[in-house]
C-alpha cells in the first residue's frame, strides 16, 4: 500500500523503556537527531494523544527521552512501537530542491521518454544517501539513489518524478564481463 503525503510528518518512533524512570530510547526520523524536540509536542497519528519532551539526549543510534507524565517504567514500555508526528504547518517550506520525504511518496516515476516506472512508495537511507524505491506496475520494487544524476527533475505539480536509469540497471541476467549488476553498482 502507498501512503499518501498527509498533514502529519512521521518524526519518530519510540522503542523500548530506558532504566526505571520513565525513559524511552526514541528512534528519530531527519537528518539531526534531535529534530524531533524543535517543533513543539508530538502526537499520535490520528491525534488523540500529545506527548511534550522534556529532556532528550543521544546514545548510540538512538535518542534517551523524557516525557512530560511519562514518570516509570511501566508507562513507558506502554509507549513502545507508538509513532510520533509533527503538524505539516509547523515546519518550514523547503528551499529549493529540498523536498520532505512524505511529499515525494506517492509520486509516479517515469523515465526520460515519460513512460512510467512505477511509484515511490518509501524513501530510504542506510547510510549512504537517500535512496527512493520504485514499485512497478508488476514485478519486484527497486531503489535509486535520490540524486540529481539518477533524478533529475522532481516536478510536485505534475505529480511525478523523472529518472535516468543507466542501460541494464534493471536487468536480472548477468553482465557480459562476469560481474552481477549488483556487485557493479
Amino acid at each position: 500500500m502507498i501512503n499518501a503525503p498527509t498533514d502529519k510528518i512521521l518524526m519518530a518512533v519510540v522503542g523500548a523503556a530506558h532504566g526505571i524512570r520513565g525513559e524511552v530510547r526514541v528512534k528519530p526520523y531527519g537528518d539531526d537527531p534531535l529534530s524531533f524536540t524543535d517543533y513543539g509536542p508530538l502526537e499520535t497519528e490520528d491525534g488523540s494523544r500529545r506527548f511534550t519532551v522534556v529532556n532528550a539526549r543521544v546514545q548510540k543510534t538512538v535518542v534517551v527521552t523524557k516525557f512530560k507524565g511519562i514518570n516509570d517504567r511501566n508507562a513507558a514500555e506502554a509507549l513502545n512501537g507508538l509513532e510520533l508526528y509533527i503538524p505539516r504547518d509547523r515546519f518550514p517550506e523547503p528551499e529549493e530542491d529540498e523536498f520532505y520525504h512524505t511529499d515525494l511518496i506517492g509520486l509516479t516515476a517515469e523515465d526520460e521518454s515519460g513512460a512510467a516506472l512505477g511509484r515511490i512508495v518509501t524513501v530510504q537511507n542506510f547510510g549512504a544517501g537517500d535512496l527512493i524505491e520504485i514499485r512497478p506496475p508488476s514485478g519486484k520494487s527497486y531503489y535509486i539513489p535520490f540524486t540529481k544524476e539518477f533524478v533529475p527533475t522532481v516536478d510536485m505539480a505534475g505529480n511525478r518524478v523523472i529518472c535516468v536509469l543507466p542501460p541494464d540497471y534493471l536487468s536480472e541476467t548477468p553482465r557480459d564481463d562476469g560481474r552481477d549488476d549488483a556487485k557493479a553498482r
